[in-house]
């Protein structure tokens, strides 16, 4: 001990350790972020109470909390939500049953304001509208493809409309369309791609149901319209992930001796009987993205009878697929001046009823897709048709090629 025992207590202690073990830098940095923090969230505050203003390039957009919320507890009875400054028309809400929640389009429900600021640069204030008795509503995003797969088999309000013949495709309040939001998403590569349209769904239950459940759900499914039970049938393909069409009877060169069935769309019926006839067909079901035809060589090929038919189609949103049966067929020519999206069939896989036969179309089918990009077959939903396409499609995607609906290749002038 020598000459320490005369040393204070203490004083050959380490400087810079405080008794609790911390030292005075980590004391520093502590008081500093708990600074930091307090205000992140004063600032967070200010925001939430006066509003805030964000700059992106040289646009500023404010957004503000509505006074209908600050004053929730005490509402006003002349208030109409429905018809606030800036919210869309009824047609946007979906009709509210007890206890669900209501439905708004995406870019509905606010009330947009735009100004100039001191340098120039656009300022857009966004006031959200008051929500019905203050609960809360499932908003659908604008420009969407496809829909939720608990949902899918249900008819989307915005492209709905009721009529007298029943429910019909339209154009929604924002410009939506069913050919978009019925529509199997797809990867968006630009591989080789395949569609294959199986037709004449709902014709024999037996034969829809085995269908349904043995194609793979990248198969499109096209329901006749003068088939059984089809809307039965719609929501189970559509709950089983298929797109889904519409198909519509036209005249064939040999009719009547050659008959399409009930509802056959024929050159001499005239605009007026055939669009009746086009809307009695189209409201047997919903939730489909366009029509195809079954048969139609003398209606496709005549422009008077097709033009109105064309027309109409065009304005409802919807796609046309021409099963290429035709070679006469005027619906390309239409449907690019009327501006609606459309594709084409290059082959039908089984016009012999032969699962050698439909194996080996399949296989052209798909050096036509290697070749060009983009190939489409047309099958009907025979058992021996159904069960060499779901053989063909298993094998084919493991060669690379992606098999797509139809609306992931039809010429959208849209887009």
């Amino acid at each position: 001990m020598g000459d320490k025992i005369h040393q204070p207590l203490g004083q050959d202690r380490k400087p810079g350790k405080h008794p609790g073990g911390r030292s005075k830098r980590a004391w520093s940095t502590l008081l500093l972020t708990s600074a930091a923090v307090c205000a992140i969230i004063g600032a967070a505050a200010w925001m939430s109470l006066s509003g805030s203003r964000i700059k992106t390039g040289d646009t500023v957009v404010m957004l503000e909390r509505p006074e209908a919320e600050t004053a929730a507890a005490a509402p006003d009875a002349s208030a109409d939500p429905q018809q606030a400054p800036g919210s869309d028309s009824d047609a946007a809400q979906a009709p509210e049953a007890d206890g669900a929640l209501s439905t708004l389009h995406g870019q509905s429900g606010a009330e947009v304001s735009t100004t100039l600021g001191e340098n120039g640069e656009e300022i857009n204030k966004i006031t959200p509208v008051t929500r019905p008795d203050n609960r809360p509503v499932l908003l659908t995003p604008p420009g969407r493809v496809g829909q939720n797969p608990h949902l899918a088999h249900l008819p989307d309000p915005a492209v709905v409309e009721d009529t007298e013949t029943g429910p019909l495709p339209v154009r929604g309040p924002d410009g939506e369309r069913a050919f978009d939001i019925y529509a199997r998403p797809w990867s968006g590569a630009r591989g080789a791609r395949v569609v294959i349209v199986v037709g004449g769904l709902g014709l024999s239950q037996t034969g829809t149901q085995y269908a349904i459940r043995t194609l793979p759900e990248e198969v499109t499914l096209a329901f006749a319209s003068n088939g059984n039970s089809l809307q039965r049938w719609m929501q189970e393909a559509r709950r089983q992930g298929h797109e889904i069409l519409l198909q519509v009877p036209f005249e064939p060169f040999d009719y009547p001796a050659n008959d399409p069935g009930a509802g056959t769309l024929t050159v001499n019926a005239g605009a007026q009987a055939n669009l009746a006839d086009l809307h009695t067909a189209m409201a047997r079901i919903t939730n489909y993205t366009g029509i195809t035809n079954f048969m139609g060589g003398r209606f496709l090929a005549d422009p008077d009878a097709l033009e109105p038919v064309m027309r109409d189609l065009a304005g409802r949103g919807i796609m046309f697929l021409d099963d290429g049966t035709s070679a006469r067929s005027l619906t390309g020519q239409f449907a690019k001046t009327l501006g609606m999206p459309f594709a084409a069939s290059d082959m039908v896989l089984d016009a012999t009823q032969e699962r050698g036969y439909i194996l080996a179309k399949l296989d052209d089918l798909e050096r036509i897709a290697r070749r060009n990009g983009i190939a489409v077959g047309v099958a009907s939903a025979f058992e021996v048709s159904v069960d060499a396409i779901a053989t063909w499609a298993e094998e084919a995607k493991a060669r690379g090629i992606e098999i797509v609906s139809a609306s992931a290749v039809a010429d959208d002038p849209e887009k």
